[in-house]
């Protein structure tokens, strides 16, 4: 997800820890954005922003609404904002980011000079933020701070293998495949043993299957890229090469049968419980009992979630047939790419070297931008009440909690009176609407990070010892009821999600900012942004996924076959709709983005519904020229402000369950009646689509 991919993927992993901390999972948690992390600075707000909530420079006068309301909504922030060069994308929720990083980044630099407490926070908070920041350290160590792992793996023999996978997982580095706590998706109440995928450098699968020319370009920089990290680490060129070489196929295998994008959020598909013997059977030639047993997890009493019985045999058996140096090779870099963009500035130029060719980014982001991320990813919670002072009143808290009620409200209303929807469906809907937890802000008890040992350097030690306490704290609920108050994103972050395992919606202090929420704002651009979040997050709920989730979290099919069909139907149109849209050369891909694009559709009705509601009685103003109604549309626009480099927007396809954000907003509201109203569009305008072609789910 961030630019510089090498220097945070300690964090990604991190990321997704905290996802199971909160019993969530990869593919049960749905976000609303993909960002980039911290951004530059942007050029300030205009008045009239300043006076309601909406930029009128962001407009595309030239360009009528009716013809692409994307490009009229958006274009002119896009041509006053080019993508900095330090960056892959570059959009309006990037700039809210930085101005929470900022706010972050203050709080740190207090941290960093203040006489904490040793043990403290704000002790752990400053000296990570300082060891980040202090490369002349990070170069003096070089490859030191691994250097037992990499002693280890030198040694390693097959039998040392169980063992050392464990302990190489537990630092987050998750060769071969990955284990840990999650949630029973069957009985949401539990944390089990799940067992999945992994072991690839480049982002997914595809990139190592696929045969066009641009694809075999990164697979050549990628290849290069490990040579020049092998080499850093001390192996000679030519030997470096050669491993390289077996690397790269070695992973080519591994991606050859792991399942792909879609196939990973069936939820179905991906779920067999068993135990212990079970896995063993399934996988006879690796000593799951030994790995276990190194990694601590309760095997011999805990179920285990083995997601893909055919990708445990085929990787016992790649790992039982590889040569023992080919799987030594494979592991040192393995561990030196988890680390490499946290190590000395020699290995921080390798990674973001093969960033440039994998995303076309121009040029590194500043030390500072990139310490408070990391910093904010290991450390978020022991920044947040700090955040939520400077940044987060009562009174945004207030207001937005009556917008989330007001949404609700109007869901209920929609599932209680939807004519392709029985009444036994129709009962059950808003039973679990009725039960969602909503979370808004912060939380509501903090992260204890009394066992992360934070010292003064090198860093690489501080982001180790921040794995290790990330996944010791998951495995340690295995067995115990799961705890439902704890968060998946801290309170800085520019997003949201909906988590189907807790049924709930969550809404971090971060994303609750102007422009796109604001207590004084114009309601019509409140809820058009961020009333279109919570709607997203809502009817989550009950998308392609969500649906399939009862209101306990339990993975439980509560739909009628013909209410199924019926949704099956509507989703349909959304997946064959967001097929046919093109970035560059390539296809959307519909099945892969169908949940966000549901999310979408479902959340700007739900939030215009709302807005409608809550203008009952009151006068109907026309601001700058734009009608209410206008300006809901152009409100919910301002969230996809957003334009990339092409090897990105390439990128994404394969990665990002979102669609490009040009097609959120034009193939979002080209299926309302009410925005073509609201700009009095013909018939036969490109932004209204056929009435036959039109998709409509609630």
């Amino acid at each position: 997800m961030f630019v510089l991919r090498r220097i945070v993927r300690s964090l990604a992993v991190l990321a997704a820890l905290a996802l199971l901390f909160a019993g969530n999972g990869n593919v049960l948690a749905a976000g609303l954005y993909g960002l980039s992390g911290p951004v530059p600075p942007d050029s300030a707000l205009s008045k009239s922003s300043a006076a309601h909530g909406f930029d009128l420079a962001s407009l595309d006068p030239t360009c009528p609404a009716c013809k692409d309301f994307a490009q009229f909504a958006t274009g002119g922030w896009k041509t006053n904002n080019p993508i900095p060069a330090d960056r892959t994308n570059w959009g309006r929720a990037n700039v809210l980011l930085q101005q929470n990083q900022q706010t972050v980044r203050g709080i740190l630099e207090d941290a960093e000079r203040a006489d904490a407490a040793p043990g403290s926070n704000m002790q752990k908070v400053g000296d990570f933020y300082r060891s980040c920041m202090d490369m002349k350290a990070r170069d003096a160590a070089g490859i030191s701070p691994l250097k037992a792992q990499l002693d280890r793996i030198a040694t390693a023999t097959p039998a040392d293998l169980p063992a050392l996978l464990a302990d190489l997982h537990v630092e987050g580095v998750n060769a071969f495949f990955g284990a840990g706590g999650t949630a029973d998706q069957k009985n949401s109440d539990a944390t089990i043993i799940g067992f999945g995928q992994g072991g690839l450098g480049l982002p997914d699968r595809d990139f190592y299957l696929k045969t066009d020319a641009k694809s075999q370009a990164i697979r050549d920089a990628y290849v290069d890229y490990i040579v020049r990290d092998l080499a850093l680490a001390g192996t000679d060129q030519a030997t470096a090469r050669a491993q390289a070489g077996r690397i790269m196929a070695l992973e080519t295998a591994i991606a050859k049968f792991s399942r792909d994008n879609v196939a990973l959020n069936d939820v179905e598909l991906n779920y067999h419980k068993t135990d212990l013997r079970g896995m063993q059977q399934a996988a006879p030639a690796f000593d799951w009992s030994r790995y276990f047993t190194a990694r601590s997890l309760p095997a011999a009493t805990a179920p285990i979630n083995l997601s893909d019985a055919g990708y445990a045999r085929n990787i016992a058996e790649l790992m039982a047939a590889t040569p023992i140096d080919d799987v030594r090779a494979y592991l040192r870099w393995q561990l030196i790419d988890n680390y490499d963009g946290v190590l000395s500035q020699p290995f921080v130029d390798s990674a973001f070297a093969f960033n440039a060719a994998l995303t076309g980014a121009k040029q590194q982001r500043p030390l500072d931008q990139r310490c408070t991320a990391l910093t904010d990813g290991y450390l978020g919670e022991a920044l947040g009440a700090v955040y939520v002072a400077k940044a987060f009143s009562p009174e945004a808290k207030a207001r937005a909690s009556a917008m989330i009620a007001n949404l609700r409200s109007v869901l209920r209303d929609d599932i209680a009176t939807l004519s392709w929807m029985s009444e036994a469906t129709r009962k059950a809907a808003l039973t679990k609407l009725d039960a969602f937890n909503v979370k808004v802000g912060y939380p509501d008890k903090w992260q204890d990070y009394s066992r992360f040992n934070v010292v003064a350097g090198p860093f690489v030690a501080n982001t180790i010892a921040g794995n290790r306490f990330g996944t010791l704290i998951n495995d340690e609920r295995i067995g115990k009821p799961r705890d439902r108050t704890l968060w998946g994103m801290t309170p800085p972050t520019v997003n949201a999600y909906y988590s189907p395992i807790n049924n709930e919606i969550v809404f971090p202090a971060g994303i609750l900012q102007p422009p796109f929420f604001n207590p004084t704002n114009d309601d019509a651009i409140n809820y058009g942004g961020m009333g279109a979040v919570m709607g997203h997050e809502m009817t989550h709920g009950f998308d392609n996924t969500g649906r399939k989730f009862d209101e306990h979290g339990n993975n439980r099919d509560w739909w009628t076959p013909a209410d199924a069909a019926a949704f099956e139907q509507r989703a349909a149109c959304v997946e064959q709709e967001f097929s046919g849209f093109k970035v560059g050369d390539l296809n959307i891909n519909g099945k892969f983005v169908l949940g966000e694009a549901i999310a979408d559709l479902g959340g700007i009705t739900i939030a215009y519904k709302a807005f409608k509601k809550s203008q009952l009685g009151k006068p109907q103003q026309t601001i700058d020229g734009f009608t209410p109604d206008q300006r809901f549309f152009l409100g919910y626009a301002q969230w996809f402000t957003r334009e990339f480099r092409d090897q990105e927007a390439r990128n994404r396809i394969t990665t990002d369950p979102h669609p490009n954000d040009y097609y959120r907003i034009d193939g979002t509201v080209a299926n309302l009646p009410e925005f073509a109203s609201a700009f009095f569009c013909k018939a036969n305008d490109p932004m209204v689509r056929p009435a036959e072609q039109r998709c409509k789910i609630w």
